[in-house]
């Protein structure tokens, strides 16, 4: 993980408050599960024990990788930016040189990306590729699914929203 961790105002929030209920409610409710587990019997074959202490296992680890998201985050405000080249918080529309299909993405940190919103890290092959290109410009990206080309069509900033 690098040393700061570029995030938006509301994908900030949004780990905050994920990691307050994690730890303020849901650690209560799975030891809750564990204790009352642990009283139906022999814990060696006891399925529910086992798998409430899975659950907790599962907890912790998305606990601590929360909060090292806090701890290295770099809140930038995209809303503050010039956008005239792609950069953090842009939203590029491109087309697809090989389908002729738009599509368009905003560019965020890692623990805010979501591609399937058209969200996605600047981190990412693709947004690595975009990152400093203006308007019109082609774009070759070796992307997992192969290389793909494309046009920038158009660079702006546009509320996100981070349900």
């Amino acid at each position: 993980m690098l040393d700061k961790e570029p995030m938006t105002p509301k994908g900030y929030e949004k780990i905050v408050k994920e990691l307050e209920r994690l730890k303020n409610a849901e650690r209560a409710i799975v030891a809750k599960e564990i204790q009352i587990a642990a009283q139906l019997g022999d814990l060696k074959e006891n399925a529910e024990y086992h798998a409430a202490k899975e659950k907790m296992n599962h907890l912790e680890k998305r606990v601590s990788l929360l909060e090292q998201f806090v701890a290295k985050a770099q809140v930038i405000d995209p809303s503050t930016l010039p956008h005239k080249r792609v950069s953090f918080g842009s939203t590029v529309t491109l087309l697809d040189l090989e389908t002729e299909k738009e599509i368009a993405y905003t560019i965020v940190g890692s623990a805010e990306s979501d591609a399937a919103k058209g969200m996605i890290s600047i981190g990412s092959p693709l947004a690595r590729a975009l990152i400093g290109k203006e308007a019109g410009a082609d774009v070759v990206a070796d992307l997992p699914n192969g290389i793909k080309e494309y046009e920038i069509v158009s660079i702006g900033y546009k509320e996100i929203g981070l349900d």
